[in-house]
């Protein structure tokens, strides 16, 4: 996915509705996301389905590689009880 071009990249709403066909394919022709805005706001960001099958597999491989840490954390007795827990992130005292 390339980044976001502000001065390209951003559309309102109502552009949106009026040349909806001719953003969906130049988004998937360039992988480039599409920021559309409501009333001056960022209301949505439309992807290709490339880009965002992409995103969701990065996802997954950080969450399994998250809970494979520490599962080895565990196995190598890498671990804190829940009260020394709180005192490492200043919750107790």
């Amino acid at each position: 996915m390339k980044v976001l071009k502000v001065s390209q990249d951003v559309v309102t709403l109502a552009e949106f509705k009026s040349q909806a066909a001719m953003l969906i394919e130049r988004i998937g022709s360039s992988s480039q996301p599409l920021l559309i805005t409501q009333n001056g706001k960022p209301a949505g960001v439309l992807l290709s389905p490339g880009d965002f099958d992409r995103i969701q597999e990065q996802e997954s491989a950080r969450i399994i590689a998250s809970v494979n840490r520490g599962i080895d954390d565990v196995d190598n007795d890498r671990i804190l009880t829940s009260t020394q827990a709180k005192l490492r992130l200043g919750l107790k005292k």
